[in-house]
């Protein structure tokens, strides 16, 4: 199994000898604007380039993962570069639809035991922010990924730490877990993904696994810097579980 952390919630996962894009978020720097409400009102989306181009991203992709459909998980350059034919994973019917009017003509809805060239994969609950929030963010998802000669894979998704997220650790026991832990906020409304106590939840839920911290610095509203996290998981003693990478970096397991 190998993880390439790109830019945002996109990575590219190696599982099983297949390759698979998740939340493809493509565009320029700068393309978009900032997301309102919110920090940093003077810069444009995504703050940062990729590590490396569109073409290398899209390189022998087997399937594309999108656990929603908030533009940083899946814009209007990864709906231009990904080829239509392509297998394209979503959360629930209602995405699908939108996801077929762009033109993908192999779209299928995640279920709880989905099959994909031999690897199971697990459509996992997610709440985008806690309380009044949740309703305007939406719903998300989350997946697991098994198969006999692979670690069992968990990422988590746009979602904080409650308990349904203990719950898929208990349930599925990932020794990998990649975490969304920006703390992206609204200036109202509290967090919208993971800060890092709930990365240290999800730490104390999974004391052995390798817990990977995405959807870091890339776009205007996050709260939550790499190096703040660094400092924080070594005061707690745990900088050998939880991993924060650069953006183009990449760890096998």
């Amino acid at each position: 199994m190998n993880i390439q952390q790109i830019r945002n919630a996109t990575i590219v996962v190696q599982y099983a000898g297949k390759k698979f894009l998740i939340d493809p978020f493509l565009a320029e720097k700068g393309t978009y604007p900032p997301f309102p409400n919110s920090l940093r009102q003077d810069q444009n989306n995504p703050l940062v380039s990729l590590p490396t181009s569109i073409d290398v991203i899209r390189n022998n992709v087997d399937a594309v993962i999108v656990t929603h459909l908030h533009l940083d998980h899946y814009d209007d350059a990864a709906k231009e570069a990904l080829p239509k034919e392509i297998k394209m994973f979503v959360q629930n019917e209602e995405d699908a639809k939108v996801v077929q009017n762009d033109g993908f003509q192999n779209v299928e809805v995640l279920k709880e035991d989905t099959i994909f060239e031999d690897i199971q994969l697990v459509k996992t609950k997610g709440e985008h922010g806690r309380g009044e929030i949740v309703n305007i963010a939406g719903r998300v998802c989350g997946v697991v990924f098994k198969h006999p000669t692979e670690k069992t894979l968990y990422i988590a998704g746009d979602t904080v730490w409650y308990e349904a997220i203990h719950e898929v650790i208990e349930t599925h026991k990932p020794a990998i877990i990649v975490v969304n832990a920006g703390d992206n906020q609204f200036l109202e409304g509290g967090s919208l993904v993971m800060g890092k106590e709930d990365v240290y939840e999800v730490y104390k839920a999974a004391p052995h696994a390798k817990i990977m911290a995405s959807h870091m610095e890339a776009v205007n509203h996050w709260t939550l810097s790499r190096e703040e996290l660094k400092r924080f998981i070594h005061e707690k003693g745990i900088s050998s579980n939880v991993l924060v990478p650069d953006d183009g970096e990449s760890y096998s397991f």
